[in-house]
């Protein structure tokens, strides 16, 4: 059913809304039709109907045809240029379900951990300080994209398995980043998410190699990316097979230089009405500042975050990377009482 269409004429996508007791033997007719008139066909299953979103349209095709075929209830064109990324393909949220945490339902999961795995006692130690402040899935990179070359690279392979290994222990999950093609299948191996960096947004063939996974997929804004841009970078991922997608806001580079980055708060309100993937916020990243993490992770609860990533290190000052960043364990344990509290005040959970 699904074909990587990512260099056809996107210009139109059309979306065919299938009547609420369409038989699965009419749903199977219509999908056979599109792909008949060489349609990719994606599938979305919502609580109320199914829609199927054909891609590689032709301009002048006539949308009557699939209007009148049984269980056919409406048939619209996508003018959005992020097609299956768009609340018109897709009205309800996507959520993911990641081992035992859901990420874009109700609950607002923490992802937390260092910026670099750097030796076992490090991330055993760590993971259990955010485990039993509630944290839900542990970060932790093995492959680090850093702006010198001497700067501390990470550990590869080792580092994935002492990062699995802390996750195993206290029962979390655990993200970790991909920086080229090639690391995929060992990243695969070892995490439960792939984190694509910032720099990466728009490494166009890495993004349609991860759409071949079926691996939950972190995609992280770049930090001089439109909206637009960044949902069209997750487009990239979605049309290529893999609809287990979620967004990180994590600060844009602005003239402002009082903060690493500019933390785009509004990024995350933005995101949900035109689309219905879920959106995380970094405000590690964001601020590169300790001091500013905990009162930008509040914002981003408030705005509607789906979950929360950030830094924690138990002896920063000697950490191998981003320390002056990452939170104290007693921050952690304050900043997440903090934001179960905002978060009961919007009808979420931490």
């Amino acid at each position: 059913m699904k074909k990587d269409f990512i260099n056809e004429d996107w210009s139109e996508v059309v979306v065919i809304v299938l009547e609420r007791n369409a038989t699965e033997k009419q749903i199977e007719n219509v999908i056979k039709h599109l792909e008949d008139y060489g349609f990719s066909v994606h599938k979305s299953t919502g609580v109320e109907q199914i829609v199927l979103g054909a891609i590689g349209v032709q301009p002048n095709f006539d949308s009557r045809k699939i209007s009148i075929i049984d269980g056919v209830l409406q048939v619209h064109r996508i003018t959005e240029p992020f097609k299956l990324a768009s609340r018109t393909f897709q009205k309800e949220n996507s959520v993911l379900k990641i081992k035992n945490v859901e990420l874009g339902g109700v609950a607002i999961p923490v992802i937390a951990g260092p910026c670099s795995v750097e030796s076992e006692e490090q991330m055993m130690t760590i993971a259990e300080i955010v485990k039993n402040a509630g944290a839900k899935i542990l970060r932790g990179g093995a492959f680090k994209p850093r702006t010198s070359p001497y700067s501390f690279q990470g550990l590869g392979e080792e580092g994935l398995k002492l990062l699995r290994k802390a996750g195993d222990e206290y029962e979390l999950a655990v993200v970790t980043e991909v920086m080229e093609s090639g690391q995929i299948e060992i990243v695969e191996k070892y995490s439960d998410i792939i984190q694509i960096g910032a720099r990466n947004m728009q490494n166009f063939s890495l993004l349609r190699e991860l759409g071949k996974t079926q691996k939950p997929i972190m995609l992280k804004r770049g930090m001089a990316a439109t909206v637009e841009d960044w949902l069209m970078s997750a487009e990239y991922i979605l049309a290529s097979g893999n609809k287990h997608v979620f967004l990180c806001e994590r600060g844009i580079r602005t003239f402002e230089t009082y903060t690493r980055n500019t933390f785009d708060v509004s990024a995350i309100p933005v995101v949900h009405k035109r689309s219905h993937l879920p959106v995380a916020a970094d405000p590690s990243h964001a601020t590169g500042l300790r001091d500013k993490v905990v009162p930008m992770a509040r914002a981003a609860v408030a705005a509607g975050a789906d979950a929360i990533m950030v830094e924690v290190h138990h002896d920063p000052e000697k950490a191998l990377s981003d320390g002056p960043q990452a939170l104290l364990p007693k921050q952690f344990e304050d900043m997440m009482k903090q934001l179960k509290a905002i978060a009961e005040v919007i009808g979420r959970t931490m």
